[in-house]
């Protein structure tokens, strides 16, 4: 729980320092990728979380990596302040929060798209035009196949579901047919 308030605290801080430069996207971009490097890095997760290498270490760890991503100075601060704060462990959840946080600034929903079977690009763009109207902001969806729907879509968009599945249908006749 700590952690998470410590995540949100960060992260509004960086959305709010991105939209003052105009750099929200871009700050999104840097730190997934070095989250996603840190996280599929098994040797530079265990240096960055062991407190056997000091900090300046764990600075030059970060310095390079950075150097190498080509990530703005910003950013680049950034990581060396939570390795100052020993706050790098948090990275994953601050870079989760972080998306949310600039999302709803920027008026941006990721809709979880789930369908019986593969779609198209036309299929996919026609609902989340669907979806854009009925919530009047950008939609980026991301599409999930689940079998088990038999056919139809099932669009999250937070705590709110749009079940329009075969499988939802069918239940709801049975649920009928058995109450008589």
């Amino acid at each position: 729980m700590i952690s998470n308030a410590i995540a949100r605290r960060y992260a509004k801080a960086l959305v709010q320092l991105g939209s003052e430069n105009g750099l929200v996207e871009q700050f999104s971009r840097e730190l997934k990728v070095v989250n996603e490097l840190i996280a599929g890095s098994a040797e530079l997760a265990a240096v960055l979380g062991n407190p056997a290498f000091t900090a300046e270490q764990k600075k030059q760890v970060v310095k390079e990596l950075v150097s190498r991503l080509g990530c703005c100075e910003l950013v680049s601060n950034f990581l060396l302040l939570l390795v100052d704060k020993n706050r790098i462990a948090c990275l994953a959840q601050i870079v989760g929060t972080y998306e949310q946080l600039a999302d709803e600034q920027s008026g941006v929903l990721r809709p979880l798209i789930t369908t019986a079977f593969a779609l198209d690009e036309e299929q996919v763009a026609a609902i989340r035009v669907a979806l854009e109207q009925k919530t009047g902001k950008k939609v980026v969806p991301h599409v999930s196949v689940d079998q088990s729907l038999v056919g139809g879509v099932v669009a999250q968009i937070g705590d709110i579901v749009y079940d329009c599945s075969v499988k939802t249908q069918l239940t709801r006749i049975h649920d009928i047919l058995q109450k008589g």
